[in-house]
C-alpha cells in the first residue's frame, strides 16, 4: 500500500455537509501512515459535536476496504477545526477565550493527571492551550510531559522580559517544578508561594489561548484566593474519587467556590478511578473505591458529571513515564477524556 492509494479511495467519501469528497473539502489532514496492513489518518471535522462524524467515519472505513484491501485495518484521528476567534481579556495577565480551575478537596485522587489529559486532549481537538502547574509544594507536571529537564528562558516581548513556557504536546506550561530542585522540598510559606504563582502568570509569556488551565493544589489555601483575585475564572472542575472520604472534601471544595464571597461557576465534577478495569479483561467493572458516589454527588449538589474514567494501569503509566494516555487518540481511557472535553465545550 502506499499514501496515494489512501488518498483515492477517500475521494469515494462525502462529506454530506458540503456535498464534496473529503479529499476536495479539505478534511484529510496529511499524517496518512502505513504499516503493514495497518493504516492511520486524521479527518478534520467542522465542530466537536458534528452530527455527520460517525457516519463518515464509518464510510471512510468502508471506503478503504473496499478500493484498497477488504483486510485492511483502519484507525482514523477525529480532529476538529477552530474557528478563528480573537481570544477575549479574561485576566490583566493572561488573553484566553476560557480560564479553568481544576481543583480537588485532598490529594491522591489523580487531580493532576487529570488536568494534564484534559490540556493534551484539548490541543490533540486543535486548540491553543496553556497549563499552570499552581501545585507549589507537589509540582508534578514537569515529570507527567517528561520535560524534568526543561529550564525556561527569557524572552523580550514589548519592552518586558517575560519567562517563555515549556511547550509539549501542544500544551504551552509553567511549573515552579522547572525552577527548583527536585530533589529538594519547597518550604514556602502562604505569601511566598503566592508570589511565586502570581509571576508565573504575570510573567509569562502565554500569548493567544483558547484555553488556559491552572492545575491548584489540593484543598482550600492563600493560593486559591491569590487565583481568583488575579484571573477571571470562567470556571472550575472538581475532581473526587467515589470514596466517602474524598466526597466529604469534594463537597467542601465545591461550597468554597460557590461562596458567595468567592462565586466561581462550577463547570462540573469528574469522578476519576470509577472503577478497575484490567487489561486482560477490558469489559469488567470493579468498584475499588465504591460505585457512582462522584455521580451521586453531582446530582446532590446539581452540578454536572462531566466524567467518570476508569482506573486502569496505562492512565498511571502514561503520567509516570511523561506521555499523558490522551496522546493515544483511540485509546478506550483517551475516549474518556475526549469526552470529558467535549462535555466543557457544550
Amino acid at each position: 500500500m502506499y499514501p496515494q492509494q489512501i488518498i483515492d479511495a477517500l475521494r469515494h467519501v462525502r462529506y454530506p455537509g458540503t456535498g464534496k469528497d473529503l479529499v476536495e473539502s479539505g478534511m484529510l489532514e496529511d499524517d496518512i501512515r502505513i504499516s503493514g496492513f495497518e493504516v492511520s489518518f486524521s479527518l478534520i471535522f467542522p465542530k466537536v459535536n458534528d452530527p455527520f462524524m460517525k457516519s463518515v467515519v464509518k464510510a471512510s472505513e468502508v471506503a478503504l476496504q473496499t478500493y484498497v484491501d477488504p483486510n485492511i485495518a483502519v484507525h482514523i484521528h477525529k480532529k476538529y477545526k477552530v474557528e478563528n476567534q480573537k481570544p477575549k481579556v479574561d485576566s490583566p495577565h493572561v488573553q484566553a477565550r476560557h480560564i479553568i480551575a481544576i481543583h480537588s478537596g485532598k490529594g491522591g485522587v489523580g487531580k493532576s493527571t487529570v488536568a494534564a489529559n484534559i490540556a493534551v486532549s484539548l490541543a490533540q481537538q486543535g486548540y491553543k492551550v496553556g497549563l499552570l502547574d499552581a501545585d507549589i509544594h507537589g509540582p508534578s507536571m514537569p515529570k507527567m510531559f517528561h520535560t524534568e529537564d526543561c529550564r525556561p528562558f527569557s524572552v523580550e516581548v514589548d519592552g518586558r522580559t517575560l519567562i517563555e513556557p515549556i511547550e509539549q504536546y501542544g500544551v504551552k506550561m509553567l511549573s515552579i517544578g522547572f525552577f527548583v530542585d527536585p530533589e529538594q522540598a519547597v518550604i514556602w510559606r502562604g505569601g511566598m508561594a503566592s508570589n511565586a504563582i502570581k509571576q508565573l502568570i504575570e510573567d509569562g509569556h502565554w500569548g493567544e489561548l483558547d484555553y488556559f488551565l491552572i492545575d491548584l493544589p489540593p484543598g482550600t489555601s492563600d493560593i486559591h484566593l491569590t487565583l481568583i483575585s488575579e484571573l477571571h475564572l470562567t470556571g472550575v472542575i472538581v475532581v473526587t474519587t467515589p470514596q466517602p472520604v474524598a466526597l466529604v472534601d469534594a463537597r467542601k471544595g465545591i461550597e468554597m467556590f460557590r461562596n458567595e464571597k468567592v462565586n466561581v461557576p462550577i463547570m462540573g465534577l469528574i469522578e476519576n478511578m470509577a472503577w478497575f478495569t484490567p487489561a486482560e479483561l477490558p469489559e469488567n467493572k470493579y468498584y475499588i473505591f465504591g460505585k457512582d458516589g462522584g455521580k451521586a454527588l453531582a446530582e446532590e449538589l446539581k452540578v454536572p458529571l462531566l466524567g467518570q474514567i476508569p482506573l486502569v494501569q496505562s492512565i498511571r503509566e502514561g503520567g509516570d513515564e511523561g506521555t499523558p494516555i490522551a496522546l493515544q487518540v483511540g485509546h478506550p481511557a483517551a475516549a474518556a477524556f475526549e469526552n470529558i472535553c467535549r462535555e466543557l465545550q457544550n
